[in-house]
């Protein structure tokens, strides 16, 4: 039978809550996340229904097929062959006329089946706190969880994959985090996809992800990437940045000029920002650049000694200028003809 909960948990408490049994009648799941969402409804999908009753006792809508009313009617009824039903509404985003059908919900929730959890799956927004629906939820006491799921921003995804990797009893380089980081983006599912493959190929026994097996695992070189470009440029080495970007003009598909365009702007731009920033201590850089590993610090302090403020100005600039050549504007060359230029700007100015 379904148990009181508190609200506003996060998704670890929700797990722990549902392992335990200890369901809500409702569960409202939102956000631009669908990592932690997922989890929740594959928790739930394993715990609430015994596997023998699931053909009676748990049903499964989708959004975009979905009639409100018979779903609604489905949450009401009474478990058939156990003691508690599993009714859940997937994609409730993609419903026709979402905001107005979700709303239906508003009296369900306030008088919801307790021998029944339902369940409304809501991915890539959250739902307005001025609706009905949500109205409701906020007066209906512990009878609802509401887990709202935001998207994590880049410099919060070390935190993640380090969990991820201790939960997957596995240690993993800082520099294999940022690459990771750099190379997959801020989908966490995708990320986390990433780890499991490179785990099954380090094979049983292995103890650390590394950088030189992300490179290998994920198409990168392991001397000529982005990061040694950014570092080579952050030390002004001339000569290895040019034989960086010769190794890109001859592996296009591994190294897309818009990538190299973003790593340089960001590193430029946070050598503006250390520039003027009053506390230059390594606490007080990470802190003003949202740091969270000192071997990002590192190029950054290699920067401001080989670039002045007004140098790292002028490198945005040229940056600027390389990005609308890159697409045809005012020029035709070769976009990685184009690089060598770019770079020979950005170490030549005064």
């Amino acid at each position: 039978m379904p148990q009181k909960v508190s609200k506003e948990l996060t998704y670890r408490d929700v797990l722990d809550k549902i392992k335990k049994r200890e369901f809500a009648n409702v569960y409202l799941l939102m956000g631009e996340e669908p990592y932690y969402i997922d989890l929740i409804v594959d928790a739930l999908e394993r715990n609430v229904v015994k596997e023998d009753n699931k053909a009676f006792d748990q049903l499964v809508f989708y959004g975009a097929d979905a009639d409100i009313d018979v779903v609604i009617a489905s949450a009401r009824q009474y478990p058939v062959m156990g003691d508690c039903q599993l009714v859940i509404l997937k994609e409730a985003q993609t419903c026709s006329g979402n905001k107005s059908q979700l709303d239906k919900f508003a009296s369900y929730i306030m008088q919801p089946n307790n021998q029944g959890v339902f369940v409304l799956v809501y991915k890539g927004d959250n739902l307005s706190a001025t609706s009905a629906l949500m109205k409701a939820a906020s007066k209906a006491g512990d009878k609802v969880v509401v887990f709202k799921s935001p998207k994590i921003r880049d410099y919060q995804l070390s935190g993640p994959i380090k969990e991820y990797c201790r939960m997957k009893k596995i240690a993993i380089e800082e520099q294999a985090v940022q690459i990771l980081i750099e190379y997959i983006g801020n989908s966490l599912q995708k990320l986390f996809g990433e780890i499991d493959k490179l785990i099954v190929s380090a094979g049983n026994g292995a103890q650390r992800i590394t950088a030189g097996m992300v490179e290998e695992n994920i198409g990168i070189s392991k001397e000529f990437n982005n990061f040694e470009l950014t570092k080579a440029i952050s030390t002004k080495d001339y000569p290895k940045a040019l034989r960086i970007l010769d190794y890109f003009k001859k592996n296009p598909k591994n190294n897309p000029s818009v990538m190299t365009t973003a790593m340089l702007q960001k590193f430029f731009s946070q050598l503006v920002v250390a520039h003027y920033s009053q506390d230059k201590t390594d606490r007080g850089l990470m802190e003003a650049l949202q740091l969270k590993n000192t071997y990002s610090l590192n190029e950054i302090k290699n920067g401001l000694r080989m670039y002045t403020p007004r140098q790292s100005l002028a490198a945005i600039s040229a940056l600027r200028e390389f990005d609308c050549k890159s697409k045809g504007i005012g020029s035709l060359q070769n976009e990685y003809d184009l690089q060598k230029e770019l770079i020979f700007k950005i170490f030549t100015v005064s």
